[in-house]
Formats: structure tokens, sequence, C-alpha cells
């Protein structure tokens, strides 16, 4: 059974950092062939792409969380982090891993990556 799982998710202050991590498993072919994306859901929001990474560790990010959070993966580990610093109270959502196995998603909105977290929560006050 496909599992993504977050973790790390909590509450801080504004100007705080937490790191998220999101373990992949039962893949019967390697995740590490998968590009990976974070994306995050606020109360009354539509859901947004916060960052991706792709199967050669290339980075993309929402202008909203540049030079604030880094994505990187552990490919011998099948996990994928978010480090998130200097938060701000407009971070606050649940956010959510996901992998991309069509190879055609959409790093904005989340659509067709086939597989995803339940999610963790993030609060920033």
């Amino acid at each position: 059974q496909v599992q993504l799982v977050e973790s790390g998710g909590g509450s801080v202050q504004a100007g705080g950092s937490l790191r998220l991590s999101c373990a992949a498993s039962g893949y019967t072919n390697s995740p590490s062939w998968y590009s990976m994306g974070w994306f995050r859901q606020a109360p009354g929001k539509e859901r947004e792409g916060v960052t991706a990474i792709d199967s050669d560790g290339i980075a993309s990010y929402a202008d909203s969380v540049k030079g604030r959070f880094t994505v990187s993966r552990d490919n011998a580990k099948n996990t994928v982090y978010l480090q998130m610093n200097n938060l701000k109270p407009e971070d606050t959502a649940i956010y959510f891993c996901a992998a991309d196995t069509s190879g055609f998603g959409e790093v904005t909105t989340g659509a067709n990556f086939g597989h995803w977290g339940q999610g963790t929560q993030v609060t920033v006050s």
C-alpha cells in the first residue's frame, strides 16, 4: 500500500522555523523517480503549491516562500523535507506532500499528482 506520511507540523511564533518531513513507502518502483511537491491549504482558501522538487533535486518555489523555505529529498530514505524559516502568520495552513506519479503534475495546483499524504497542520501566530 502506497503511503506518504507527513510529520513535523506544529505551532510556532512568527519568525520561527519548522521542518516538515514526508516519508514514502509501499512503492513498487522507487519513489525517487517521482517529482515531489508540497502544497498547503488554509481555511477558506484553495490549495496552493508551495514547492516542488524533481528527481534530479531541482526545486521550484512559490513567490510567497522564496528565500524562506527550502525543499530537499533523501532518496536513500525515500523522504522529502521542507525547511520553513522566518514563518509568517499567512503560512498557517495544512501542508500536504504529494508524488507526481503521472509526470504531468501541476506544481501550482497539485492537479495530476497521484499520491497524497494526509497533511500536517502548521500554525503561525
